[in-house]
């Protein structure tokens, strides 16, 4: 899996500065691979080597706000914001068509990216995502604290004092490893602990995307609720890979997506919300055989 190694960096600028990019080299359409928040490029160090060993095409990049992507003083992110970054990676690099591939938040921007630029997807993969307002959603408790507007003061002060943030980090964290079996516990406390805690502690400090992010999370999940009937509308196959021990985006917001396209798939693994870490082979092999509209 020596391809894994081999990815040439690229920073493309955007108005509110540039963002972080891998780009493994490799045959189409590619897989642009995005993350959710509190996270970065990093959530894949597992799934990549698998994908690329196979001689495809990866990309993965920071959105603006996040791991080695700029995060400029007074910068506005938002839902938006994230899929005109989609849109640059595509433009910039010359991708062609691709295959977005959404995790948690980046559900959103993979979904609306294959809605607004149909000619530039061939496929779509979706891995324990958030697109609408699911019957069975749960929100994670940290990311439902951010996300009420009437709890700002509350939240803005916490950011301000690691000992109260860190309390809420770590509740969340427990809670996330519940379901978990042994070994994936292993992989949470050694890999995405670390790299969670690392995101608010570096300078600069994806804080502040993050708090601007999940206080516009329960309006684009409205926003794309109105929008199930474009989602529809999509002619290219969908492929949703869930975790099936995902407390919160559980396999019901999977089958709720799947009930609404034409051509969806649903894989549910003995994994939790990062199934891409929990059981990286297993999600390399079902994104490899998908079907993909060239």
């Amino acid at each position: 899996m020596s391809h894994a190694n081999t990815f040439q960096e690229h920073h493309i600028a955007r108005e509110q500065g540039s963002i972080y990019v891998r780009d493994y080299p490799g045959t189409g359409p590619a897989f642009v691979l995005m993350h959710g928040f509190p996270d970065n490029l990093h959530i894949y160090d597992y799934l990549v080597p698998h994908l690329t060993a196979t001689g495809r095409r990866v990309v993965a990049f920071d959105f603006l706000g996040f791991g080695k992507s700029d995060k400029l003083p007074g910068a506005a992110y938002s839902f938006a914001q994230q899929v005109g970054d989609l849109h640059a990676v595509v433009q910039t690099l010359e991708l062609g068509r691709i295959v977005p591939v959404g995790h948690d938040s980046s559900g959103a921007a993979a979904v609306n990216y294959a809605i607004d630029y149909p000619q530039h997807v061939a496929s779509v993969v979706l891995l324990n995502s958030v697109y609408d307002a699911a019957p069975t959603i749960r929100y994670p408790e940290l990311i439902e604290l951010f996300a009420t507007p009437s709890l700002k003061a509350l939240t803005q002060a916490m950011l301000r004092s690691p000992e109260q943030f860190g309390f809420v980090l770590n509740f969340q964290r427990a809670q996330f490893q519940a379901e978990l079996q042994a070994e994936h516990k292993a992989l949470y406390a050694e890999f995405l602990g670390p790299l969670i805690d690392n995101n608010f502690r570096q300078q600069p400090s994806s804080a502040p995307a993050f708090a601007q992010m999940t206080a516009q999370l329960f309006a684009e999940a409205d926003r794309n609720s109105a929008r199930l009937h474009k989602m529809a509308q999509l002619t290219v196959p969908v492929q949703l890979i869930w975790g099936e021990t995902d407390p919160y985006l559980n396999v019901g917001v999977a089958r709720h997506l799947k009930s609404h396209l034409k051509h969806g798939e649903l894989h549910e693994l003995a994994a939790g919300h990062w199934v891409q870490i929990d059981v990286a082979e297993q999600v390399a092999q079902l994104m490899l055989s998908a079907k993909v509209e060239r």
